[in-house]
């Protein structure tokens, strides 16, 4: 038997979807989030796009070292990505899936909301792993993401 949840968090954003989504769609996100919450992310295959695996190699402090992701969708129209672990990190905590998935929505012409979630599932005998699962660091991403995007706006 597994254990299944999800967690989400949104936040709304002065700019317009393009903008955010030409950031949160691509790996330009990398470049935003890196010096803040990871010591480095590497490219091991891809280009962005659905199948990309990326490692993650977290600062000092974090439950993991890392673990690699790999990009399982990405819907420029629906502007959604969703990204499993696909190696170490929760996998190694009984985890069978851990999927996060970025949203862009459109609120107004100049605004939009940005929605992270997180989906996963968890053996029984894993269960007391579950507190490791925390929508914190997702929020920290978007912030950082936020004040990039309102700082670097095209009018």
């Amino acid at each position: 038997m597994k254990t299944h949840g999800k967690i989400s968090t949104e936040m709304e954003v002065e700019v317009p979807v393009s903008q955010a989504w030409d950031l949160y769609g691509t790996l330009k996100l990398i470049d935003v989030v890196v010096p803040d919450l990871f010591k480095e992310i590497k490219i091991l295959e891809g280009d962005g796009g659905e199948g990309t695996i990326l490692d993650l190699i977290f600062n000092p402090g974090a439950p993991f070292a890392s673990y690699e992701e790999r990009i399982h969708k990405v819907d420029d129209e629906n502007m959604v990505k969703e990204i499993d672990v696909s190696k170490g990190g929760f996998l190694d905590l009984g985890f069978t899936l851990f999927r996060i998935c970025w949203e862009v929505i459109e609120k107004t012409p100049s605004s939009c909301i940005t929605r992270v979630s997180i989906t996963f599932d968890v053996k029984e005998d894993s269960v007391a792993n579950l507190s490791y699962v925390s929508i914190l660091p997702f929020i920290g991403m978007m912030k950082a993401t936020t004040n990039y995007l309102l700082k670097n706006q095209t009018k």
